[in-house]
């Protein structure tokens, strides 16, 4: 891309998604509820004061700033690498989502002190962990930094 600042597009995106789908699930269930759509998933409305998995969760509060400065600190970082390797394309792309996913759930911890998930995919009695659009997002741009680092030439030698 020619202009960096293209990248904030995808990310406000993500943003915007994220905190749309978050405002629904906060109106229409109240916490702890839950309703299935199919025989494996669920809508949830769930509250994450920790990281991802819940890590940190039950630390006692003190991971509210922690969290906060990490996202901050991140997208920091973020908007440093898409000035300078804005011209990556998959690599911007990646970046953008991270930056996007960490941006939503900064918004949630700023304003609730946790994080709003609301997606419950399970088989049987196991759930995996609630998340939201910010995390897939997340993972979606992680596993796109992970790909653009396996396309380039030399990649994995020493």
């Amino acid at each position: 891309m020619r202009d960096w600042r293209l990248w904030l597009v995808p990310s406000a995106l993500v943003i915007v998604l994220d905190q749309l789908t978050k405002h629904w699930i906060v109106q229409a269930f109240s916490f702890g509820e839950s309703s299935p759509v199919t025989s494996y998933f669920n809508l949830v409305l769930a509250h994450n004061s920790g990281a991802a998995f819940s890590f940190l969760a039950a630390a006692g509060g003190w991971q509210r700033l922690f969290f906060i400065t990490v996202a901050a600190l991140a997208s920091a970082v973020i908007l440093h690498l898409l000035r300078k390797h804005g011209r990556q394309t998959l690599f911007g792309l990646a970046l953008s989502l991270v930056l996007g996913g960490a941006l939503g759930n900064l918004v949630d911890r700023i304003h609730w002190g946790y994080v709003v998930d609301f997606l419950d995919f399970y088989y049987g009695n196991y759930h995996w962990p609630a998340f939201n659009v910010a995390d897939m997002a997340i993972t979606g741009g992680v596993i796109l930094l992970v790909w653009d680092s396996l396309r380039k030439p030399g990649a994995g030698k020493p």
